[in-house]
């Protein structure tokens, strides 16, 4: 059953949102009618008309605007769409606003948990409005989260991964550390990022002070604002603060990280399914990550990576020095990583995914 589906999302920088984008023209080539309004200028645009996409240059700019939700409503109706899918804040709000009166089915996406609460009356202008169909979430983490916050209307929620393709990644060429001002014999852990509250680096530098003098490890800090004083001190008070290294956001993080020995993220709580260690499982970096949800559904413990408890710098230092004195082992992991990608985490395991949940909305009317 071919479907005609209307998409609001944004698209400007390619390798940030080509897991999104790739689904649609999976979903195109598999002969269905898609739509997409975004910016005229993103960088996926002339993919999306290559697969035979239709584009409309247009993405919401204000909340609420009369305007804005004339002009997507015009394109409902005109379009005769099954299914709208609504990708940020205010193409969610405009978007809701625009399908009423119309038989379109409304999907919202939500990519990580947290900040979506009952009491918050915005909430009831996007995931928790009564137009709303279905929300897709991009773990079951999120999908839980949801459901708390839900009380009074409990919307449907549907769970579908956003997968990567191994050979997006087969072009990547790895630094060696001489390039990099970095010993060759040293064991590295990077951790890409910008640095927020919810990423938990404290407690990451922390973990290095759990290691033994004598181990060559060292981290390699990639994002922004990693330097700050209160991490700057953290580090000073370390038996090696040489062996950290901020530095900062780079344009050619992906070569750093399959350089890497593993990729590792202290998060404290608001993940998802995280792109950036997807991204590292991709290029065969083993994985070591807290025990939240989101992240606990990503690897599996001691066979594709680690998985330690939250804010605890100790578990984390001794996840580390483990990976540090079995360099096979964690060779080894990497490899079950680009398996687990391949059999869990496929971006054509996403695009079915996704057009089950349409028919599913469609059928259900």
């Amino acid at each position: 059953m071919p479907l005609k589906i209307l998409v609001l999302s944004n698209y400007r920088s390619t390798i940030t949102v080509r897991p999104e984008a790739e689904i649609f023209i999976g979903l195109q080539k598999a002969g269905h009618q898609v739509t997409i309004m975004t910016y005229g200028d993103s960088a996926y645009v002339a993919k999306f008309k290559e697969a035979g996409i239709k584009v409309i240059d247009f993405h919401a700019q204000k909340k609420l605007d009369k305007k804005e939700i004339a002009f997507i409503h015009q394109e409902i109706v005109t379009g005769d769409y099954d299914i709208m899918h609504l990708f940020n804040g205010r193409s969610m709000v405009n978007g809701i606003q625009a399908a009423k009166g119309t038989r379109v089915k409304v999907l919202l996406y939500r990519g990580f948990e947290g900040h979506i609460h009952w009491y918050d009356p915005t909430a009831y202008f996007k995931f928790l409005h009564a137009r709303v169909d279905a929300i897709m979430c991009n773990s079951e983490g999120v999908a839980e989260h949801i459901a708390k916050a839900s009380i009074f209307r409990k919307p449907r929620l549907i769970t579908v991964n956003k997968g990567h393709r191994l050979e997006w990644y087969q072009d990547v060429e790895a630094f060696k550390p001489a390039d990099l001002d970095l010993p060759a014999d040293g064991f590295y852990a990077v951790c890409a990022a910008n640095n927020r509250r919810m990423k938990g680096v404290p407690y990451l530098l922390k973990s290095f002070a759990h290691l033994p003098p004598e181990a060559n490890v060292h981290l390699l800090l990639l994002g922004k604002d990693m330097d700050t004083e209160e991490n700057k001190k953290i580090v000073a008070s370390l038996p090696n603060p040489q062996n950290i290294h901020f530095m900062g956001w780079r344009p050619d993080s992906l070569r750093i990280v399959k350089m890497a020995d593993t990729f590792i993220l202290a998060s404290l709580y608001g993940e998802s399914i995280t792109k950036s260690v997807l991204e590292g499982m991709s290029l065969g970096t083993t994985a070591l990550i807290t025990d939240i949800p989101g992240n606990r559904e990503m690897i599996e413990d001691g066979v594709s990576g680690y998985i330690v408890p939250k804010a605890n710098p100790e578990a984390m230092g001794k996840a580390l020095l483990k990976m540090y004195q079995n360099p096979n082992a964690t060779k080894a992991m990497g490899k079950a990583a680009l398996e687990r990608i391949k059999n869990r985490f496929n971006s054509e395991i996403t695009i079915k995914g996704y057009e089950e949940a349409y028919l599913s909305l469609v059928r259900k009317a």
